[in-house]
């Protein structure tokens, strides 16, 4: 699993790099310490899982950062880090692409249960939001990041070899990714395809023409 993580404190970098390496066996960890190394990371790397960007470091005026950073790489999955907490931004950078926003002052134990969701598919948005009285407008935005979802470039990859009829360690190597990183890609397939099992995601995928000869 590759992640890029951008903060602008070097310190703060250290200490939730111990948390990230929990979330597979595998992880590699490409830091950023502002919005232009970001980019220029995004770009070097064409098969991040996953980049956890703070809201404000140098370079770009906050969310005009992530918007244009999901504009640029729509194929990854950006969540946010940030010791910020306005409910109008978090709002707002939801709508333009973000799958979570996650407060700096969370527990180590919360980040990790986001970044996994996050990882999974789904939408993280911290309770202090839900639990407003309008939470109506929260759990609506979530439902609108829903309709845009799709599949990355990595996912493409999982379904395809899902095609030729591989299992999860066969599409491990092929890959050269984790069973565990496999497992977190086919729960997202399963839930943007709608689709119950391995069985029907592979006979979607070979309607969609994604099969092939399996490799040896």
């Amino acid at each position: 699993m590759r992640i890029l993580f951008a903060d602008d404190h070097p310190l703060f970098r250290e200490g939730v790099k111990p948390v990230l390496s929990k979330l597979a066996p595998e992880v590699e960890i490409i830091e950023a310490k502002d919005y232009p190394a970001a980019f220029e990371a995004a770009r070097r790397y064409e098969d991040i899982d996953l980049a956890l960007l703070d809201l404000y470091m140098p370079g770009m005026p906050g969310i005009d950062g992530i918007a244009r950073f999901r504009a640029s790489f729509p194929h990854v999955p950006v969540a946010v880090l940030s010791a910020a907490d306005e409910r109008e931004s978090i709002q707002r950078l939801l709508a333009n692409g973000a799958l979570g926003y996650i407060c700096k002052s969370s527990p180590s134990d919360v980040i990790l249960s986001a970044l996994r969701l996050i990882l999974a598919g789904g939408v993280y948005i911290p309770p202090s939001l839900l639990d407003a009285p309008s939470d109506n407008d929260a759990k609506a935005m979530v439902m609108e990041v829903g309709k845009q979802e799709s599949l990355t470039r990595r996912q493409v990859e999982v379904l395809r070899e899902v095609a030729k009829g591989l299992n999860n360690r066969q599409i491990a190597q092929n890959l050269n990714v984790t069973e565990g990183t496999v497992k977190i890609h086919l729960a997202t397939i399963f839930r943007v395809l709608n689709v119950n099992s391995r069985t029907e995601a592979l006979l979607l995928a070979q309607k969609m023409g994604l099969g092939g000869a399996a490799k040896s």
